[in-house]
């Protein structure tokens, strides 16, 4: 009887349990998120206990480009009685990250889903396997193309010196899988645009108006990653370029399809 009269008492009530309401969206959400980053995290788990076995090998194909142009007389050292098997150690976990990408992708993708057209839903597979082969695509573009050029000009300082280059294990390690994640993200750009606008975030007429202000964060992007010379730069650029213009087609596909 007192709840039915005292509109003091009833108020508070009712913002509770409007409050409580509201948090279970939040709440489905975090749970959701919670089983996907648990599945990927037993994804990796998995592709680290695999990519162990190869960690020896794995470190020496990613090591390659270095040792083709190392100076006579230069070699890979260690600097701690433990440096070389953590750097193996690390060289698997790293690599579990590539091993894994299908899955992933699969399940970002069913985590951000659900914010799309049932129609546009049955691009799963489609979605985990082009963003799966262009983060590998882009780490070997990196690889086979960019490293070559970025320690032909880092090493062509120390030519004709009395400098000895001694790279570390542990130091390549981490900045060539730097460099490798960078490209492999970049080369992501076309599924990313996608995404934005089958998500309303933005629309294909905005990401035309941007192409003007493209070129220059290119080259920005190009410059940072890259060593200071223009040919490292432009071969990063490039892509950047492309891949925005790729993304931007693809965008304006399904934009055409969802209003057609």
């Amino acid at each position: 009887m007192i709840l039915r009269k005292d509109p003091k008492i009833r108020a508070p009530l009712k913002t509770i349990m409007t409050e409580t309401e509201a948090t279970f969206p939040l709440m489905n959400h975090l749970v959701e998120l919670k089983k996907r980053l648990t599945i990927c995290a037993i994804a990796i788990s998995a592709s680290f206990v695999l990519c162990l076995f190869f960690a020896k090998d794995l470190y020496a194909f990613l090591s390659l480009p270095l040792k083709q142009v190392l100076p006579a007389g230069s070699f890979f050292i260690a600097t701690h009685p433990i440096e070389a098997w953590l750097t193996y150690l690390k060289t698997a976990g790293l690599s579990s990250l590539f091993v894994s990408a299908p899955v992933l992708f699969y399940e970002l993708w069913q985590f951000l889903s659900p914010g799309l057209y049932a129609s546009e839903k049955k691009y799963t597979l489609a979605f985990v396997f082009f963003s799966s082969l262009l983060f590998v695509g882009g780490a070997l573009f990196g690889y086979f193309v960019i490293f070559p050029f970025t320690f032909d000009y880092f090493l062509s300082v120390i030519v004709d010196t009395d400098i000895h280059f001694l790279p570390r294990m542990e130091d390549y390690l981490s900045f060539s899988f730097k460099m490798l994640l960078a490209f492999g993200l970049i080369f992501e750009l076309p599924l990313f645009i996608v995404f934005l606008v089958l998500s309303g975030i933005v629309s294909v007429r905005q990401l035309i108006s941007f192409q003007k202000y493209l070129i220059v964060c290119a080259l920005v992007v190009g410059a940072i990653l890259t060593p200071p010379d223009v040919i490292s730069q432009i071969l990063l650029s490039l892509p950047i370029i492309a891949l925005y213009q790729v993304g931007l087609f693809f965008a304006w596909v399904v934009t055409k399809k969802r209003f057609s």
